[in-house]
């Protein structure tokens, strides 16, 4: 699960984590309101005023910018609400702004020159462990550091019976360059985030930058928080943090029905129990010329609701020329899958695409039966192949 960036902060800032404080506003007259708390709070005279969307790279398409008062924080947030942001992570489709956050500036002049560095958590698939991923560059163009200087991103392995370690801690620092305050202000820093992390039950923590500011504080200035969805059964307070909006509503949809899908880009609708045999339906589908139009995994408890549900997402997609059902009858019996098949249509009405079916597995010749006589335009397939070949033969009739 995705977190906006004000919801991150704040659950650094509960791990005694150093960050840029700021208050969300949804109304021009509320970032005024806010800019003027910010401005007796903390003194501050300059405001950055960032979209709240679920992408990075929102400074390169024009959300995130400085007001040089609390007046200016009005004016620049109400032109933000309400935009089609574009960024390099959001597509060309871009995302709509509802919310903006309101900061303090921590850019400010003091004894030594603020620095920027880049700092993530993340799990290491090769080794199942957790690294912490850090370089002296950070800023917007952390991408063109890793690929023009890799030799500026440095790792640090986090074993599992130990935790994080004071030694790493201060590797970490050095490698940074810091030293004296900055440096203790540092340690306290990452291990904050690493307790942050391990909490939440979080896949990823990325803040960018983390900023040494000129009197020596050590502040996470952005942070890209997400959570693990198979944990948040154990959060049910982060849970709440979920942001619908920012999500494909059709995605959303079939959640409600605990359907795992994912939109793609191609032809061919896959309905499959169990992301394995889903990836090899993608996988046959391509092999009969056509292109899979999404990942639809049923779950072992598929019934006539789900594959109802199932059919209708599916049928929201405008490309999909065809639809391919692919179940194993393991936890599942094949004959429950055919009849859901068989309610799906009479409920949803007529229905424009070849349908192919193919169940194989507990009563997998009763499910066969009631498709070929139910005198639905449901074409039945018994091994991988056929299913693939009907694919084909369906694309090219269409």
């Amino acid at each position: 699960m995705n977190t906006h960036e004000f919801q991150g902060k704040s659950l650094l800032r509960a791990y005694n984590v150093d960050i840029q404080e700021g208050f969300v506003a949804e109304s021009a007259d509320q970032a005024v309101m806010v800019a003027k708390q910010l401005q007796e709070k903390y003194n501050t005279q300059y405001f950055v005023v960032k979209a709240q969307i679920h992408a990075g790279g929102r400074g390169k398409g024009g959300g995130v910018k400085l007001a040089k008062s609390v007046e200016e924080a009005g004016i620049i947030a109400g032109k933000m609400l309400g935009m089609n942001l574009v960024t390099p992570q959001t597509g060309p489709s871009g995302r709509n702004v509802n919310k903006v956050l309101i900061a303090q500036d921590v850019y400010y002049k003091g004894k030594v020159e603020t620095e920027e560095f880049y700092l993530s958590l993340l799990l290491n698939r090769k080794t199942g462990r957790y690294i912490i991923m850090y370089s002296p560059e950070g800023g917007m163009d952390i991408e063109q550091v890793a690929e023009k200087t890799p030799h500026l991103i440095y790792t640090e392995e986090i074993s599992p019976l130990t935790g994080l370690q004071p030694y790493q801690t201060r590797e970490i620092a050095f490698k940074l360059g810091l030293q004296g305050i900055a440096m203790k202000n540092m340690q306290k820093f990452l291990i904050g985030i690493y307790d942050a992390f391990m909490s939440c039950d979080a896949q990823l923590l990325e803040i960018n930058p983390v900023l040494k500011t000129s009197d020596e504080r050590i502040l996470a200035v952005d942070c890209k928080l997400i959570l693990d969805d198979n944990a948040l059964f154990r959060h049910p307070d982060l849970a709440e943090m979920r942001d619908i909006h920012e999500e494909d509503p059709v995605e959303v949809e079939a959640g409600k029905y605990n359907l795992n899908y994912v939109k793609l880009d191609g032809n061919v609708g896959c309905m499959v129990n169990g992301a394995g045999l889903a990836m090899a339906t993608m996988d046959i589908i391509k092999l009969s010329g056509g292109s899979p139009a999404n990942f639809l995994d049923v779950g072992g408890g598929a019934n006539a609701g789900t594959v109802e549900a199932g059919f209708r997402i599916i049928l929201k997609d405008p490309a999909v020329k065809a639809i391919l059902i692919n179940i194993f009858g393991g936890i599942v019996r094949c004959d429950r899958v055919a009849n859901g098949v068989v309610e799906a249509y009479k409920s949803i009405g007529e229905i424009n695409v070849p349908v192919i079916v193919r169940l194989q597995g507990t009563n997998a010749l009763e499910a066969k039966e009631i498709i070929d006589s139910s005198g639905l335009s449901v074409i039945s397939a018994i091994s991988f192949g056929e299913a693939a070949e009907k694919v084909g033969k369906a694309l090219s009739d269409n």
